[in-house]
């Protein structure tokens, strides 16, 4: 084929390519919804920039950049305390890395299965990329549910995931880190049973105690993130987080990091969840009030019930925290949890910003609500891009055998949040309003498709 017959092709199937590029996704992709919605967030909002950028569609580098570089699914084999054997599914998705170490994290929870951590590890790539950092996309974890078990199976379990995980990954290679359920005492066993294997001590695995080459900060740094990319986003309108009524979802460590940074810089925090309901604090949450949900889920691993029940707080039971009058929204539980009503809801109780700490927490109807509103809306994938920055930092101190100091981290982690957010502007920018989900895509994408071109077709 000519180039000028080539170009004539791509012309031709850029006027109808994104409703075919989605049939051929689906159809590659039977039963996978999670990573449908997200492929189908970024390319509605990338093809316009993709027609102007004829390069990228001649090769291909959508549909190359939606099929993962490799899948590894592995039986994990355990003997709980009773002396039962119990099996569970493990996954690693190394999706793309074009520029740098495959990077992600492990998710132990029930909900796990092969779509959702395909739709984790493509949101990973752009993620990644928008930090600046050498991090491609990755993501893995198991159906196996770390709650209710002692720390004795926890270990068992761990060590026999990590026997099968250690042959895919290495510091040049793949550097997981943790996810839900998957916390300071997993990745320890986790990396205790790779440097036994190994025979070396690495910074293959990010999220480590301090004790062992871990950063400061890495817990905090997701909620730090997602209220600094808040922050800046109200300075677009001259305005700030001070006194701001804000809802927070969840009530793990996103959550938590979260409330404690908007603590920190004068905002009040009405709410925080977890699957069995909402607690509503009028007066905010005081330090005393986060030190109780941090014991109460970190160490007790209990209801947030309880926390209602200790401060005679309002619950709701089987309640999301979204009907609740409020200035700004940290969507920081899981994937989803705002639909089209949800966001409804919001806009007409006030809320002029949404920053998402958890993963695609939002559907494309309720994003669809926000920006006919235009409210500010911070797609996760920009706002919550601050724990793997800090995954990133914590890889370098590994490398170069130093540690920063929780003062320097924070600094690094603000400018980080700083310049996506710029990043997310300079190619967002739609007359005075900010369409954040497009700017991330496009500025996120641009890196990694760039990288790809040059490494010519592999």
């Amino acid at each position: 084929m000519m180039p000028s017959e080539l170009t004539r092709d791509t012309m031709e199937l850029s006027s109808e390519s994104l409703h075919a590029f989605m049939i051929s996704l689906k159809q590659r992709n039977p039963g996978e919804p999670e990573f449908i919605q997200a492929v189908q967030e970024v390319a509605e909002s990338l093809w316009p920039f993709l027609e102007e950028h004829p390069e990228y569609m001649e090769a291909q580098i959508m549909r190359r950049l939606t099929e993962p570089d490799r899948m590894v699914m592995f039986r994990v084999s355990w003997q709980d305390d009773s002396g039962k054997i119990q099996v569970n599914r493990g996954y690693r998705i190394q999706f793309n890395g074009a520029i740098g170490p495959y990077k992600g994290g492990l998710r132990f929870h029930p909900s796990v299965n092969l779509g959702i951590l395909k739709f984790l590890a493509f949101e990973q790539i752009l993620k990644n990329s928008l930090t600046g950092l050498p991090m491609g996309g990755g993501k893995g974890g198991s159906d196996f549910d770390p709650k209710g078990k002692s720390d004795t199976e926890v270990m068992k379990f761990c060590q026999s995931f990590m026997t099968e995980l250690a042959r895919h990954i290495g510091t040049n290679v793949d550097v997981p880190a943790g996810d839900i359920g998957v916390g300071s005492r997993e990745i320890g066993y986790l990396f205790g049973q790779y440097r036994r294997m190994e025979n070396e001590f690495t910074g293959t695995i990010t999220g480590k105690g301090m004790e062992y080459g871990g950063s400061f900060i890495r817990s905090e740094a997701t909620g730090y993130g997602c209220v600094y990319f808040a922050a800046e986003m109200l300075k677009t309108r001259d305005d700030s987080l001070a006194g701001k009524r804000c809802l927070v979802s969840g009530s793990g460590n996103v959550a938590q990091y979260t409330v404690e940074k908007l603590l920190e810089l004068g905002a009040i925090a009405l709410t925080v969840s977890d699957s069995s309901g909402t607690v509503l604090v009028p007066e905010g949450i005081d330090s005393e009030k986060l030190a109780f949900i941090m014991d109460l889920k970190n160490e007790r691993r209990g209801k947030i019930k309880e926390f209602a029940e200790k401060y005679d707080l309002e619950y709701r039971p089987g309640e999301k925290p979204w009907n609740v009058p409020c200035d700004i929204a940290f969507p920081s539980a899981t994937q989803n949890e705002i639909d089209g009503d949800d966001a409804r809801n919001l806009v007409a109780n006030g809320c002029i910003a949404v920053s998402e700490g958890a993963n695609m927490p939002t559907t494309a109807a309720g994003v669809e609500v926000f920006q006919k509103a235009e409210i500010l809306f911070g797609p996760g994938k920009a706002a919550n891009a601050g724990g793997v920055a800090v995954s990133g930092m914590e890889m370098t101190q590994n490398s170069l055998r130093l540690s920063w100091t929780r003062e320097e981290l924070d600094l690094k982690l603000r400018d980080i949040m700083r310049n996506i957010h710029e990043k997310c502007v300079s190619y967002g920018r739609e007359g005075e309003y900010v369409n954040y989900v497009k700017g991330a895509n496009i500025a996120g994408f641009v890196k990694v498709a760039d990288a790809m071109l040059a490494h010519g077709v592999v």
